[in-house]
């Protein structure tokens, strides 16, 4: 998440790994063995994203030019431990994915102490200077894609958003919209990708969005005392509107 979404040329970019809901949660530091993928993107130009070992922010550098700044981070596998079944329920019914509950009972697996891992593909929009530019593809497993650029284009009835998986449409999925408005309240709304994976969600000036789609599947593993059972691999990308 970066701290300013908009930052003069020459200024520091600065961002945080952060784990949480609701666009809140802790700030993660720099560990480089779990971000495989750790870039800013400007135009054409890439350049990898270093740090000290447990920097907080993870992203501190000076602004590698003018435009529209992508910042890229890819992690490794994690794996997270359910103790109960309920929280898990909850976790799939809220990414709209509520069929892997009953399949989960379907594959005869237990209702505690199961495992999932998860790979996080996250994405921020910086405006550097005149913040022109525009998002792209860049080959993620799972991926949110802006269509419109934020900060220069005309967003006044509402911001087009694309999800992919496995760079092909991810039609019919959830998009879940989570909005920091002027006074911090945060706000959470769903919306369906359509034909081309695409949904056109709400651009409120003063606003911060993170934009998150998350597609979860069964490992070939039906012993949950053997290794994790499930798999989930989730998208975000972060924006402003001035």
């Amino acid at each position: 998440m970066p701290e300013d979404f908009t930052i003069d040329a020459g200024a520091q970019v600065r961002a945080n790994l952060r784990n949480g809901s609701h666009m809140v949660g802790p700030d993660l530091p720099y560990l480089p063995e779990n971000l495989p993928r750790f870039e800013v993107i400007l135009g054409d130009t890439v350049t990898p994203i270093t740090a000290r070992m447990g920097d907080t922010p993870a992203v501190s550098l000076a602004a590698p030019g003018t435009g529209l700044a992508v910042l890229v981070a890819e992690t490794i596998d994690l794996t997270v431990t359910y103790e109960e079944f309920a929280v898990f329920e909850t976790f799939v019914g809220h990414k709209a994915m509520p069929q892997v509950a009953a399949e989960h009972k379907a594959r005869g697996l237990p209702d505690a102490k199961f495992s999932e891992t998860f790979q996080r593909y996250a994405k921020g929009l910086v405006a550097i200077g005149d913040g022109v530019g525009a998002d792209r593809a860049l080959g993620m497993r799972i991926e949110i894609v802006a269509l419109a650029n934020p900060y220069t284009d005309d967003i006044s009835k509402g911001m087009p958003l694309q999800v992919l998986l496995d760079g092909q449409p991810r039609v019919g999925a959830q998009l879940l919209i989570l909005a920091t408005a002027a006074d911090g309240t945060v706000s959470e709304t769903p919306y369906v990708t359509d034909a081309n994976g695409t949904a056109v969600v709400a651009a409120v000036s003063g606003s911060a969005y993170l934009a998150d789609s998350v597609d979860i599947y069964a490992l070939p593993n039906n012993d949950a005392t053997a290794g994790p059972v499930w798999h989930s691999d989730w998208a975000s990308l972060t924006y402003a509107v001035p």
